[in-house]
């Protein structure tokens, strides 16, 4: 994965169990909205969150790079290859590696309504800035949120999106997009996927 200093790059981090149109719509609105020169879909060895182990790596790692054909959409197996399990560790080793990149953490709304429950959260909105993509029905909780009502002086105005890159976290900008209403889960659940 080749990354300038200065550059803005959004990150895109989950099991990608399988990838969908969705996570290719949610990178090319985060190139958008948020200014951003990149997007990394961090496609990771499993999810300590989810009870049940997604399909192979190499699998995923296949299909998502069949699905992605935009220049700036790149997809990386960083948190197999750094050995991290958790979001701040492969935030830390990522910025450790990659000196005056300017990341972004991606996310859906539904992310951020339990991110309270991830390991070391804190940690994470002191690291990056935080983009967050409202996904149907899910823009309530996600402002009604933990993360949401602790860090509320470090939100960024929607309007001013294209900025959080530039800003020192903890900073994190909610933006409301044309969701396509398409989850893996449901992909799961129809069959032809495990």
């Amino acid at each position: 994965m080749f990354l300038r200093a200065g550059q803005r790059v959004g990150l895109l981090g989950g099991s990608f169990d399988p990838p969908h149109a969705g996570h290719l719509h949610l990178s090319r609105e985060a190139l958008k909205r948020f200014d951003l020169d990149r997007v990394v879909w961090l496609v990771s060895p499993g999810n300590p969150l989810k009870p049940n182990p997604p399909a192979a790596l190499a699998r995923r790692m296949d299909a998502a790079r069949a699905l992605v054909s935009h220049p700036r959409i790149l997809i990386s197996d960083f948190e197999a290859q750094a050995g991290t399990r958790f979001t701040a560790e492969t935030l830390a080793a990522l910025q450790a590696r990659h000196r005056g990149v300017r990341f972004v953490w991606l996310m859906g709304a539904d992310n951020l309504a339990q991110l309270h429950r991830w390991d070391r959260w804190h940690e994470i909105m002191h690291r990056v800035p935080m983009g967050v993509m409202a996904r149907p029905g899910l823009r309530i909780a996600a402002r009604a949120s933990v993360a949401s009502r602790v860090y509320a002086g470090a939100r960024l105005p929607a309007a001013q999106s294209g900025r959080l890159a530039l800003c020192a976290p903890p900073a994190w900008c909610f933006v409301n997009i044309p969701m396509i209403d398409l989850s893996s889960t449901e992909l799961r659940a129809r069959g032809g996927w495990s």
